[in-house]
């Protein structure tokens, strides 16, 4: 099927009030500030939303998730995975708390036999945790990383905003 007639989904995980946990929210908003995507693409603030979910994610042919991962690497590093290797154990990873949600909620969709033919997820290793809104400073230096990553796995046509242009000079 032809990239351009793909439904997709972009959704970002994350609890703002946990600093760093809070990355895959602040890249969607960056990616809704920045970017014009084409009607097939759909960017979901998915917050901690778990089990409520299923309805968006069930409607896509592939879904990207950006979240925080929990693995023993430098804060900071960016990791992409399949829901596969993690399911198949060639990952040797415990998720971000909602990212062990996803892989249940991928399960009752594919129960129901509604699940994305392609996910994805792109993550980041945290470097702070503690109580408040804004990501460290080494966290907000990778949203461009991974929005360029994610841009690359798209294979889409994206139109850069006077605001994206703006923060670029």
């Amino acid at each position: 099927m032809d990239q351009q007639k793909k439904t997709i989904g972009i959704m970002g995980l994350g609890n703002l009030l946990l600093g760093d946990e809070g990355f895959g929210i602040h890249c969607i908003q960056y990616l809704e500030e920045c970017y014009q995507l084409p009607d097939n693409v759909q960017v979901i603030d998915g917050g901690t939303g778990g089990i409520l979910l299923a309805p968006f994610i069930e409607q896509f042919d592939q879904l990207y998730v950006i979240d925080v991962v929990d693995i023993e690497d430098s804060p900071g590093s960016v990791h992409c995975f399949s829901d596969m290797h993690v399911r198949s154990g060639d990952i040797q990873t415990r998720m971000s708390p909602h990212q062990i949600g996803m892989l249940e909620i991928l399960d009752i969709c594919r129960i129901r036999g509604k699940v994305p033919q392609q996910v994805e997820f792109i993550t980041v290793v945290p470097e702070c945790l503690d109580t408040g809104m804004e990501l460290s400073p080494l966290l907000v230096a990778r949203i461009k990383d991974v929005i360029e990553i994610l841009l690359q796995k798209l294979g889409v046509e994206v139109v850069i905003t006077p605001l994206a242009q703006a923060k670029a000079a």
